[in-house]
């Protein structure tokens, strides 16, 4: 059985290779400079202990979820590919490594990159509308989507990628010094490092914080009810609706991804749902109408479906960004299913970036881009007929 640390170690051979064949840097394992620096904060404003690469030590923790196996092996229970991993190996994120017969994950406080972010870029649009979201990441990721648009933080490993030290209560200075109402974990996969999302959680609640996950979905039930209490929200990434897609596009598998659905659907934390449309790849009529039918019998159908334009970008590159029709025709069979709150993202200016009262059919929230410009809402109900709008407004 091929370890997981050799098939990270594959995915590096191949990016070396490219660039010695004469490949493009995508495809390289060279950084560019965006993943070795920090995005900027406001003027002022700086939460780094120094911007000296930290020693690897810092970051090392005991992880949850693992149970030890005989030979000092361990095996992984935070995500479905249960990784077995061997003494001094790594599992497929290469975030996590036994080190005899103990797991440990090396991305604990190990931000490489943050910045402050409107609420409305992750997407949430059914919460806190025209707030910033102090945003962070680790390297790492536990799924390889050929369209990643945060590659060069998601597919590389932490010590490939120079961070800052960013205890728990560093990030709620931050929050505060912001005036962020929200701290998300987001860009590259918070489930690889869910021990710092987890303690940073559970420290900004308290404080007056909401925390926010923004993830593939890509976790095990247990840890994901342990982690539901310390959120305020959580967005899911569903790449598609057939297996296929997500085995051969994302290396992943779209069963566990509806399971967390539908497991954060019986635990009442407030979600949303993306769906990043790539032409000939996952946007036929039937996929979607048979996605948009699952999403309303299984969640119902007041949850928010974001339909968002593709671009080319790290391993796809010979296809287009999908065109503005490809995505309205989505919006038109998610509403003919039944969904009350559909979206078109990436497409600025256009009207399904706002929402709509289902009864009246007038603007609550108006957007434009990332940006506000109407909010009619008045205690999470529509101004001029008073119909209930879900979400966390408050």
């Amino acid at each position: 059985m091929m370890s997981a640390k050799r098939v990270v170690e594959r995915r590096e051979f191949i990016r070396a290779a490219a660039m010695a064949a004469g490949g493009c840097a995508l495809c390289s394992g060279l950084l560019p400079p965006s993943a070795l620096a920090q995005d900027p904060l406001p003027k002022g404003i700086d939460l780094s202990v120094d911007r000296k690469p930290q020693e690897d030590s810092m970051f090392v923790q005991e992880a949850r979820h693992y149970k030890k196996l005989e030979a000092l092996r361990v095996e992984c229970e935070l995500c479905p590919r249960r990784c077995q991993v061997a003494d001094q190996e790594r599992g497929y994120c290469g975030v996590r490594e036994d080190r005899e017969g103990t797991y440990y994950t090396l991305v604990h406080s190990r931000a490489c990159t943050y910045h402050v972010d409107p609420i409305e870029k992750k997407p949430l649009f059914h919460f806190l509308p025209g707030t910033n979201a102090f945003s962070i990441a680790t390297a790492g990721c536990n799924m390889e989507c050929k369209f990643c648009q945060n590659w060069n933080i998601s597919q590389y490993r932490p010590e490939q990628i120079r961070s800052l030290y960013l205890p728990p209560e560093r990030l709620i200075e931050g929050c505060k010094q912001t005036n962020s109402k929200s701290l998300a974990f987001t860009y590259s996969e918070p489930v690889i490092f869910y021990e710092y999302m987890y303690d940073a959680a559970a420290a900004a609640k308290p404080a007056g914080i909401r925390p926010v996950m923004i993830s593939n979905g890509y976790i095990e039930p247990k840890p994901m009810e342990e982690l539901v209490p310390q959120l305020s929200g959580v967005k899911i990434d569903l790449k598609a609706f057939t297996e296929k897609f997500y085995r051969e596009t994302c290396s992943g598998e779209l069963k566990p991804v509806l399971d967390t659905l539908e497991l954060l659907k019986r635990l009442g934390i407030w979600f949303e749902i993306v769906v990043l449309i790539v032409p000939t790849l996952n946007d036929s009529e039937e996929e979607i109408r048979q996605m948009c039918a699952w999403i309303v019998e299984k969640l119902g159908a007041h949850v928010p479906v974001h339909f968002s334009r593709y671009q080319p970008t790290y391993k796809i590159q010979n296809i287009p960004p999908t065109p503005t029709r490809t995505l309205e025709r989505a919006h038109r069979i998610a509403k003919e299913q039944g969904l009350e709150y559909v979206y078109l993202g990436n497409v600025p200016g256009h009207k399904a970036e706002s929402t709509y009262c289902p009864k009246c059919g007038e603007v609550v929230i108006g957007r434009y881009g990332y940006h506000i410009t109407a909010n009619n809402l008045k205690d999470g109900k529509c101004k001029k007929c008073s119909h209930p709008i879900p979400g966390v407004w408050s």
